[in-house]
C-alpha cells in the first residue's frame, strides 16, 4: 500500500527548516492567533468572537478539553484555540456551486489542509450511486434517504454510528439512544483511537476510566509527572497552570522522546513577564525516553519505592493507605522487586543516574500528579504500562487527596463527556436498565464494533451504512488505504460536519454531506436560543452558548439534525422518545439525562451556576473503589517494549504546531523549526549518517508489520533532530497510512501508532 503525496501540497517545495524554538507562547503566539483569525473572520469579527471564547456567558473552545480556571482570564485562549475558532466562524463558504466545479476524482488528490481552507458547508449535499459529484438535496430527501438504507439492512448491526469529541452532551445522549433505539451498539468514537487505554487500565484498577485530579490538585502538587504529551501544542492552556504550579512550589519532571518547546520554558502571553521576560522555567527535569520505554521506568520508581521502605520503614510507603484500601499489594510487590535493571536501561534509553536522580525528586514530594496523553496510549503494552503509573501513584497514597492523582489528559472538547452520555460500544448493564426504562424499550445488550472493529467490518462487508457525527474518520483512522476502500464497499456514508474533509472525498456507493452549527453560533429555536453542555478533561460540566449568525440559513444543530434522522429511521417503532420536542428544547433533554446518568441531579439548575458543577468521582471525592474487589487494584504487569531488528527506526507520528487533531491549520511547526511544509522526518544525526543520508534527502517511509503487507509513506524529508537513537517521528495523518489495522494495543484495541517500526529507502521515482 502506497499513500501518494498530495497532487497540490504548495508547502513541500517551499519548506524551510530552521532551529527549534527553546520556550512555547509569548509573542510569536499572540501574532499567530491574531494572523489565523484575521485571515479567516476578519479584524471585528475576531475581537467579538475570540473575547466570548471558555468565558462563563461564551462558548467553549471547540479545541482540546482542557479545564477553565476558576477566575478567567479576559482572553481565556491559547494560540491553537484561537485557530480552531477561527476556522470554525470563517467567512469563507462551500456552497452548492463548489460542489458543481468540482467532481470526487478533482477532490481526490487535494490535500486535508486545502480541503479544509475552502470554508464552511452551506447545504446539504447528496451524491447518488454512480454518480461523480454532490449535488444539493433537501432536509427531508437526506433523511428519507438515510430511513430508506437503513430500512434495507438485513439486521442492525450492519450500521454503524462514529461519534468525533466536539460533539455536545446533548447531541450525544441523543444520538446513543436513537442508535440503541434502532438496535445496535456499534457506537465508535475518537476516544477508541486516543485514550481508549486509559479508560481501560483505570476502570480496571480504580473503578472510573477518568483521571482524579482536579485543576486545583496541579496547583497544590509538589511534584508534576508530564508523560508523553506535548502541552506546548496539544493543551496550550496546561502551561498556564504548570507555570501556577511552578510558582507555588512545585516540581515539574518531563518525559517526553522529544524536547517539546513548551515542556522547557513557557512565556505566558496573558503576564509582561511572558512578552518581555524570559518566561518561567517549567521542566526541572527532562528525561528523553525511548519510544514506548515508559513502563520500564514507572517499573524502575516502584522498585527503588519499595527498596527505600525496606531501608527505612514507616518513612516512604504510605502503609496505612495501602492496608484499607488497596487489593493486591504483596502480589505486586513480590513482582516488583524482580524489576531487572538491564532491561530497564535498554527500554527506557536512560542512563541509571538520570533515572535515580527523578526518583530523588519522588521521594522528595508528598504530593504528586502524572498527567499523560497519546505517548502513553498508542503502544502495543499501553494498558500495563498505565497500569504501572497507578501502582506508583497508590505506593505513597497519591489517590483521593488534594494535590495528587491521575491526570490523562484527553484531547478533543467534550470527548470525554460523550463516553459519559453513553456513546460507547461496550456500555453497561445499569445504564442500559436506566435508558431501557426512562424511555420504555428493550436496549440491545451485546457489544458493538469498536474503531477499528468496524472498518474490519466495512472492509468485509458486514457494515454497509456509516453515519460520522463530527470528525474526520478517514484521516483519523489507522491503515489508510484499507479504511478508504473499507469506507468505499459502504452502501451510504453520512457525514454530519461543519467544513469539508477528506471524508467526504472518500465516500460509499452514496453519500450525504449534513452540515450543521458551530460551537461559535445561535442556536435558535422558536422556544429560544438553546444552550449545550461540555464536560471538560476533569470532569466539571458547563454551558456553552455560540452568538454568531449561522454559516448558512440551511444549517441544522446537531440535536435537530439526530432528532430527524430518528424519527425518519424509527417511525413509531423503538423507543417512546419526544423527538420533536427535544428539538425545541434542551432543557428537556438534560432533564432525561439527570434521569438516566448518575451525577447530573438537577442537572438544568446546576449547570447554570457560574462555571458549572464537577461530576462525582468516587476515588477522588471518598476514596471509595467501584471495582471487582472493592478497593484500588494494584496489578502485576511484565515489562514489555517494542523490539526493532538491526537497521529499522521505531517511528511515532504526533501533530504539528499548526494543526488540531486531523485538522490542518497552516503549514508551519515554528517550536520546530519546520516552515512551510509537513512531510518531513526527525531522526537522530547519527541515524542519518548511519543511512548515509543527508539534512534534505527524500526518503520512502516504509513500515514492517507480520502480515508481510508494505504499507509505504513516500517522499519525506529528513530532518536531523534531538530524537533518542532509534527513533523518529513524522505528522499525522500523512504517516497513519504506514499504521496496521491489526497492530493494536492489548485490551483497548488502540492503534498502535507511536510505535511503527520502519525502514528507509531512497525516494520512489514517481513520488
Amino acid at each position: 500500500m502506497t499513500r501518494k503525496p498530495p497532487a497540490e501540497d504548495p508547502g513541500d517545495a517551499r519548506l524551510r527548516v530552521g532551529p527549534p524554538k527553546e520556550y512555547a507562547a509569548g509573542i510569536p503566539a499572540v501574532t499567530s492567533s491574531l494572523r489565523h483569525a484575521g485571515e479567516q473572520m476578519g479584524a471585528r469579527r475576531s475581537l467579538l468572537t475570540l473575547l466570548r471564547v471558555n468565558q462563563k456567558e461564551g462558548f467553549d473552545c471547540p479545541g482540546c478539553a482542557w479545564p477553565e480556571p476558576e477566575h478567567r482570564h479576559r482572553a481565556e485562549f491559547c494560540e491553537n484555540g484561537a485557530k480552531a475558532v477561527a476556522e470554525e466562524a470563517t467567512v469563507r463558504r462551500v456552497t452548492p456551486g463548489f460542489f458543481a466545479e468540482h467532481t470526487l476524482e478533482d477532490l481526490l488528490p487535494r490535500s486535508d489542509y486545502w480541503l479544509g481552507q475552502q470554508g464552511r458547508l452551506t447545504h446539504p449535499m447528496y451524491r447518488p450511486a454512480g454518480s461523480d459529484r454532490y449535488r444539493p438535496i433537501s432536509w427531508d430527501d437526506a433523511f428519507a434517504v438515510i430511513a430508506r438504507e437503513l430500512a434495507a439492512l438485513d439486521h442492525p448491526d450492519q450500521a454503524a454510528f462514529y461519534t468525533s469529541g466536539r460533539a455536545s452532551n446533548e447531541a450525544a445522549f441523543l444520538y446513543q439512544l436513537f442508535v440503541r433505539g434502532f438496535g445496535t451498539n456499534n457506537l465508535p468514537d475518537c476516544s477508541n483511537m486516543c485514550h481508549e487505554s486509559s479508560g481501560s487500565a483505570l476502570t480496571e484498577t480504580i473503578g472510573i476510566g477518568k483521571g482524579s485530579v482536579r485543576l486545583e490538585d496541579l496547583y497544590e502538587a509538589d511534584l508534576i509527572l508530564v508523560v508523553g504529551q506535548n502541552p506546548g501544542t496539544n493543551h496550550p492552556r496546561m502551561l498556564s497552570a504548570l507555570e501556577k504550579a511552578k510558582q507555588r512550589g512545585a516540581r515539574v519532571i518531563a518525559v517526553n522522546p522529544l524536547p517539546e518547546a513548551g515542556l522547557l520554558r513557557f512565556k505566558n502571553p496573558q503576564r509582561p513577564s511572558g512578552i518581555v521576560g524570559g518566561g518561567t522555567r517549567l521542566a526541572d527535569q527532562f528525561l528523553q525516553i525511548r519510544l514506548g520505554g515508559d513502563q520500564a521506568l514507572f517499573q524502575a520508581f516502584n522498585r527503588m519505592l519499595l527498596e527505600a521502605e525496606d531501608e527505612a520503614p514507616g518513612t516512604c510507603l504510605d502503609t496505612a493507605f495501602i492496608d484499607r484500601y488497596t487489593h493486591g499489594f504483596q502480589e505486586f510487590a513480590e513482582h516488583a522487586r524482580k524489576a531487572s535493571w538491564d532491561e530497564i536501561l535498554q527500554a527506557t534509553g536512560l542512563p541509571e543516574e538520570e533515572i535515580r536522580a527523578a526518583f530523588r525528586q519522588v521521594l522528595a514530594a508528598e504530593k504528586i500528579v502524572v498527567c499523560w496523553a497519546m505517548g502513553l496510549t498508542q503502544h502495543k503494552h499501553s494498558v500495563p504500562t498505565i497500569r504501572d503509573v497507578v501502582n506508583f501513584l497508590l505506593l505513597r497514597g497519591n489517590l483521593g487527596r488534594p494535590g495528587a492523582g491521575l491526570c490523562p489528559v484527553r484531547g478533543h472538547s467534550n470527548v470525554q463527556g460523550d463516553r459519559t452520555m453513553g456513546i460507547y460500544e461496550k456500555p453497561d448493564g445499569a445504564f442500559l436498565d436506566r435508558l431501557g426504562a426512562e424511555f420504555a424499550f428493550t436496549p440491545p445488550r451485546h457489544h458493538g464494533h469498536d474503531a477499528v472493529e468496524t472498518i474490519r467490518a466495512m472492509r468485509d462487508g458486514d457494515v454497509r451504512v456509516f453515519v460520522a457525527l463530527g470528525g474526520n474518520f478517514v484521516a483519523a483512522a489507522p491503515d489508510t488505504d484499507l479504511t478508504e476502500q473499507a469506507l468505499r464497499n459502504c452502501r451510504l456514508t453520512v457525514q454530519i460536519s461543519t467544513k469539508l474533509n477528506r471524508s467526504h472525498v472518500i465516500a460509499g456507493e452514496q453519500a450525504l454531506i449534513l452540515p450543521c452549527l458551530g460551537r461559535t453560533e445561535a442556536d435558535l429555536r422558536p422556544s429560544g436560543p438553546q444552550l449545550v453542555t461540555v464536560e471538560d478533561s476533569m470532569g466539571m460540566v458547563h454551558l456553552s452558548q455560540g452568538r454568531l449568525a449561522p454559516a448558512s440559513e440551511h444549517l441544522l444543530s446537531e440535536v435537530a439534525i439526530i432528532c430527524r434522522m430518528a424519527r425518519a429511521a424509527l417511525g413509531d417503532a423503538g423507543p417512546q422518545v419526544p423527538w420533536e420536542d427535544f428539538e425545541s428544547d434542551y432543557d428537556r433533554i438534560r432533564d432525561r439525562i439527570e434521569r438516566v446518568i448518575p451525577g447530573f441531579e438537577d442537572f438544568n439548575t446546576r449547570v447554570r451556576q457560574p462555571g458549572g458543577f464537577a461530576l462525582p468521582h468516587p476515588p477522588r471525592d471518598e476514596r471509595r473503589f467501584t471495582t471487582a474487589t472493592g478497593l484500588a487494584n494494584f496489578t502485576v504487569n511484565l515489562l514489555d517494549r517494542p523490539h526493532v531488528p538491526p537497521g529499522r527506526l521505531l517511528l511515532q507520528t504526533l501533530r504539528s504546531h499548526d494543526q488540531y487533531n486531523t485538522t490542518i491549520y497552516g503549514l508551519d511547526d515554528r517550536y520546530r523549526g519546520i516552515h512551510q511544509g509537513r512531510r518531513v522526518l526527525f531522526l537522530h544525526p547519527d541515524d542519518l549518517a548511519e543511512r548515509g543520508l543527508t539534512e534534505g534527502d527524500l526518503v520512502d517511509i516504509v513500515s514492517e508489520y507480520e502480515d508481510g503487507v508494505e504499507r509505504r509513506a513516500p517522499a519525506f524529508r529528513v530532518v536531523p533532530y534531538p530524537t533518542p537513537r532509534g527513533c523518529c517521528a513524522a505528522y499525522f495523518p500523512e504517516t497513519n497510512v504506514l499504521v496496521p489495522l491489526d497492530s493494536t494495543a492489548a485490551i483497548s484495541n488502540t492503534p498502535t501508532s507511536k510505535s511503527i517500526v520502519v525502514r528507509l529507502e531512497p525516494a520512489s521515482a514517481d513520488a
